[in-house]
């Protein structure tokens, strides 16, 4: 089984933008605020919207099942207070949801909390259980900058997140380390900001001691892990003069890298530098970079291609890359599989 642990549901039918734009046009003119119940999106047009998009991409290229989860540019924590958030977060994770009801053998959720800036991070903690208890959602997505690209929120090691991690431990989920828009002029969204965000994250966990506290806390540092494995030896070195122990046993039974990188000398590094336990594969399809390679004349983000070619992992090491370590890693996907005879 070819498992992708990285979609979002960037093709949502138009209905759900419309009414995010009311939400938002509704913080400076409150008659103009839409409820919930005023979206209206029919199963037939989630159908149309995963069967023309995802779907159809994933039969092309050869991939099974997708931990899907809302679209991470649209997360955008930054707009209104908690409530907007909140509101906002519910909507997005139901929709995901949906897709996964309707598409149970291709998809399966991930939840988005509704963080705000400056909100004491517990206030997720109703969402997350809500989608693990009722939707079934086997991962969450982590925004290390609600703020959208100031970065005023602590460090992911700061004691505030710590009941966010002691819910995912308790049920034993991982979180894949995702900001969203940049409303920051200096930081592109998807070309400098989330890869700054992936860096940034591995960072904050290396100058501390958070998996001491939480030996079984999972991060899953998407897009190739930004900066740290065309870093690496910094990294080494870096956590050699702060006297920390190897990265080996410092980080990597804790944070593990998706294959989101979109060139065969990028999934070459990333399988040279970093163990195989700690890759998981990933395409983020239909996300950041959609269009065709002229080099190749392939899609950028089918990054199948780039590990079927990479003359770095045997037969046994790309089937951990393709299912055994996200298996491993989310718990909650594994024993839905093992459910179903898989």
């Amino acid at each position: 089984m070819i498992i992708d642990v990285h979609g979002h549901y960037t093709t949502a039918p138009a209905a759900l933008g419309v009414w995010r734009d009311l939400q938002i046009a509704g913080l400076k003119d409150s008659s103009k605020a839409p409820q919930a119940s005023d979206l209206k999106i029919s199963d037939d047009e989630i159908r149309e919207t995963i069967e023309n998009n995802q779907l159809k991409l994933m039969k092309q290229r050869g991939s099974d099942l997708t931990i899907f989860s809302p679209r991470a540019s649209f997360m955008a924590h930054h707009i209104g207070d908690f409530q907007t958030s909140s509101t906002w977060a519910a909507i997005c994770n139901e929709l995901c949801y949906r897709v996964s009801q309707l598409f149970p053998d291709n998809f399966i959720p991930a939840a988005m909390l509704p963080q705000s800036p400056g909100v004491d991070p517990r206030t997720c903690i109703p969402e997350l259980v809500k989608c693990v208890e009722q939707y079934g959602n086997v991962g969450i997505n982590l925004n290390p900058d609600p703020s959208g690209g100031h970065w005023t929120s602590p460090p992911l090691s700061d004691k505030s997140w710590y009941p966010i991690y002691e819910k995912m431990v308790e049920y034993d989920i991982p979180a894949m380390i995702h900001v969203s828009t940049s409303c920051n002029a200096c930081f592109h969204t998807t070309g400098s900001h989330y890869l700054n965000a992936d860096t940034t994250a591995f960072m904050q966990c290396l100058t501390s001691d958070l998996f001491k506290d939480f030996p079984t806390l999972k991060f899953l540092i998407p897009h190739g892990g930004g900066a740290v494995p065309y870093h690496w030896g910094r990294f080494r070195g870096l956590a050699q003069e702060l006297k920390k122990p190897l990265l080996e046993e410092h980080l990597l039974n804790n944070i593990f890298f998706d294959t989101c990188v979109y060139h065969q000398p990028g999934i070459n590094l990333l399988t040279e530098v970093i163990p195989t336990k700690n890759i998981l594969f990933a395409s983020e399809m239909i996300g950041a970079v959609r269009g065709i390679d002229p080099q190749t004349g392939h899609y950028y983000d089918d990054t199948k291609r780039y590990i079927e070619a990479t003359q770095n992992l045997t037969a046994e090491e790309k089937h951990m890359v393709y299912e055994g370590n996200a298996r491993r890693v989310f718990t909650r996907l594994d024993a839905a599989l093992k459910a179903k005879g898989l």
